[in-house]
């Protein structure tokens, strides 16, 4: 049995992880932004939920409130699953500052603000695992999508030396680099062959935190496309459309 803290568990991949492992006897600790929809998603598996907790999230100041709750609730954090993120209007937030900060608070600093508490319990305890969803779009900033893309990419960045910072601590990171997903967030994008469930992404999340593999193309086969897409010569790049169109 685990002693699980899901953040952002109200989003489509979260709650699907949240309700597999409660199925599987863990213990779960829930924070999201929705209060209303993380009730209905805990009243499915209540037995299973040892607390809750709802803030928004770019109110970073309370990042660290809401962490010492779950550790009240759990008595120690075996893993993490951070979740949350919203997809940035590109043309948007070009033509709007605010709208591009955003994505930054929302996507990047709200996420550092969590990582700081819950690394640092965890460096306490003397284990544990932190897995962040983040994004395929952070391995090159592509014109249809930069914006997300830099603060995915900052994130991954982030992660990295957070890895080899703690690699004698105990505590593993994770980062689960997805594709692009069939959730209600991706509603207004067009569908193609590249966009997975979210049932196999929270089943891909499970399996690398079992196998410990720390860094993840979720689903595999992205980590050869990506590798591809980040070596290509800029002038090669730009010239195919598939790739450079907005």
């Amino acid at each position: 049995m685990a002693k699980i803290l899901v953040v952002g568990a109200t989003s489509t991949v979260a709650s699907i992880f949240a309700q597999a492992r409660a199925k599987s006897g863990d213990e779960l600790f829930c924070l999201a932004r929705n209060e209303e929809k993380l009730a209905g998603l805990t009243d499915s598996f209540p037995e299973a939920v040892k607390g809750v907790h709802c803030f928004d999230f770019n109110a970073t100041d309370i990042a660290t409130i809401a962490v010492k709750k779950a550790v009240e609730c759990l008595g120690a954090i075996d893993i993490v699953l951070i979740a949350h993120g919203d997809l940035t209007p590109q043309m948007e937030s070009e033509q709007n500052f605010q709208i591009a900060k955003s994505a930054f608070d929302i996507n990047l600093l709200s996420v550092i603000a969590l990582l700081i508490p819950i690394s640092e319990q965890m460096v306490t305890q003397g284990y544990g695992k932190i897995g962040v969803i983040t994004s395929v779009a952070g391995d090159r900033g592509r014109p249809r999508n930069y914006t997300y893309g830099a603060a995915k990419g900052a994130l991954s960045l982030y992660l990295q030396g957070l890895r080899s910072t703690l690699w004698q601590s105990g505590v593993e990171i994770y980062d689960f680099k997805s594709g692009p997903v069939d959730t209600p967030m991706s509603a207004s994008h067009k569908k193609n062959f590249s966009f997975s469930s979210p049932e196999l992404v929270a089943s891909e999340i499970w399996n690398a935190f079992q196998r410990r593999k720390f860094c993840v193309y979720i689903p595999g086969y992205w980590r050869w496309v990506m590798l591809c897409v980040r070596n290509m010569p800029e002038f090669i790049f730009q010239r195919l459309k598939f790739l450079s169109a907005r």
